[in-house]
């Protein structure tokens, strides 16, 4: 790979030459010769802005998170322990990246969101706003998007929710949904995709809607899969909602979506394509958000499949890449690690049965939507008995309640009592937060034990602040090696699309 580096210093930030010859780019062993010759062949530094970037967040996504998914891909289809690497772990250029904001150690994603979009640090809770909460910051999406490229928002949770709201609004408190959407509708971004509106007529629902608003606004749309594939470049402004919506208007985990249903990689798609027929370029924030939500209940397995899903929809970025060798950039991040996720239980010392992962078949809010919920629905908490529940409890999480310890039994004899409400004398009232996390016991307590079945361990339903991995390919992709702030992600990629940022 050739530098030209007289043009590369006269167009690069000082701080960031200062940056990439401190910490020059990290490979990390272990991928295929073919996976290495192919980012080499992509990889492009030189001075040219990167036309065509893509930066992908997994939300609460860490290494834990990571190298669960690889032992599990490799575990499910071979007894070999050389884990099979993911599409994006496998980019030339690799560093790990800090996420602590303002106040705080452990982050939340509207304040690890502002940092990676506005490279500036605030406080948790707070989108792209100072701490006084009267200054606004402008994010690379729009950076980008008045140097004329496109810009698309994908993400699997809401798009009024925290991380995607950090790349086009500004807003004192992420909760403020209908304020957010609002700006949405207002915005005169290209593309906006994935999951709906948490408050899309407000907290009243007396306001007007965002939906109308934005389509008054030029927005063209779109709920229906056939309505979505029928969408060509040149109709404008999108916004398409997923057709099945899950918890908190969002994409169903991945583990829940429906064969025929659209997937993150189908919005990818469907954004290369609208996007990229602009001479100019475009710039795509992707989130794989229930990534977050799966690890705030302990759920392994909704977890992983959601990474896998990312995975695939970065190699869509991949595919597109290819055929624009050195005008692409792939940036690859999470915002903050979420349920200090490890690989190891107590329980089963120096061994791990990831195989074992495959025989949960729906996530935790799956099985309270379509089986705990129904039967609290028609059975009253006096006649509850867990025993209506083992056929359901082995087809959903692979759990065999007969074959059970006492101990485990008696684990989940109390948590099915706790979800029906029943009185508990045994074991003492602990903490509910500390066994359940928030969640419906009797879910959480399933997936504990899956999860401890496997040989995965977790130490909190919250966040972490334990630093991130951040993986780069294509154009500028050294600028990403090293060891960095989520703050400094900015800096690069605004440097990488040969963006000027004003001095603050």
């Amino acid at each position: 790979m050739k530098l030209n580096l007289s043009r590369f210093l006269r167009k690069t930030p000082a701080a960031i030459i200062a940056l990439a010859l401190c910490f020059p780019a990290l490979t990390f062993a272990g991928g295929s010769s073919e996976a290495s010759d192919s980012n080499k062949a992509t990889a492009a530094a030189g001075s040219k802005p990167a036309k065509y970037v893509f930066l992908f967040i997994g939300d609460g996504m860490a290494m834990p998170q990571i190298s669960s998914a690889e032992v599990y891909a490799t575990a499910r289809v071979s007894k070999d322990i050389t884990a099979k690497r993911l599409g994006f772990s496998q980019f030339p250029v690799s560093g790990l990246t800090t996420t602590y904001d303002a106040k705080t150690f452990i982050t939340d994603s509207a304040s690890a969101g502002t940092a990676i979009a506005s490279g500036n640090k605030n406080e948790s809770g707070v989108v792209n706003m100072d701490l006084t909460k009267t200054v606004k910051f402008k994010t690379m999406a729009e950076y980008a998007h008045d140097k004329g490229m496109k810009v698309g928002i994908v993400t699997t949770v809401s798009l009024d929710h925290a991380t995607p709201a950090c790349f086009y609004a500004k807003e004192p408190s992420r909760g403020n949904y209908y304020n957010i959407a609002v700006q949405l509708a207002q915005s005169n971004f290209e593309y906006f995709a994935g999951g709906g509106f948490l408050q899309p007529k407000g907290k009243n629902k007396d306001q007007a809607d965002v939906v109308e608003m934005a389509k008054s606004n030029g927005f063209t749309y779109v709920n229906s899969k056939a309505d979505f594939e029928s969408l060509k470049p040149g109709v404008g402004k999108v916004l398409a909602v997923n057709a099945t919506l899950e918890d908190s208007s969002s994409m169903p985990y991945d583990m829940d979506r429906a064969s025929d249903d659209l997937s993150l990689t189908d919005y990818v798609n469907k954004g290369i394509e609208l996007l990229s027929d602009d001479p100019d370029g475009f710039f795509m924030m992707v989130e794989g958000g229930k990534i977050d939500w799966a690890c705030h209940a302990n759920d392994a397995a909704a977890s992983i499949n959601d990474v896998l899903s990312l995975d695939k929809a970065i190699s869509a970025a991949v595919a597109f890449a290819d055929k624009h060798p050195g005008e692409t950039l792939i940036v690859v991040t999470g915002d903050h690690e979420t349920g200090g996720m490890t690989l190891g239980f107590a329980g089963t010392k120096y061994s791990t049965s990831f195989d074992k992962v495959s025989g949960q078949k729906m996530s935790y809010v799956a099985f309270n939507e379509k089986i705990l919920a129904p039967y609290k629905a028609k059975v009253a908490k006096d006649k509850a008995n867990i025993a209506d529940l083992v056929p359901a409890i082995k087809d959903s999480f692979g759990i065999d309640y007969d074959a059970l310890t006492p101990l485990q039994k008696e684990e989940v004899d109390v948590a099915f009592k706790r979800s029906m409400g029943n009185e508990v004398v045994r074991p003492v009232q602990e903490d509910q937060y500390l066994l359940y996390g928030g969640y419906e016991p009797l879910s959480v307590k399933l997936t504990q034990l899956m999860n401890q079945t496997a040989g995965i361990g977790w130490t909190t339903y919250s966040h972490t602040g334990v630093p991130v991995a951040t993986f780069a390919r294509g154009a500028h992709q050294e600028l990403f090696g090293g060891y960095y702030d989520n703050t400094d992600i900015f800096k690069k990629m605004t440097s990488a699309m040969g963006i000027a940022v004003a001095a603050k």
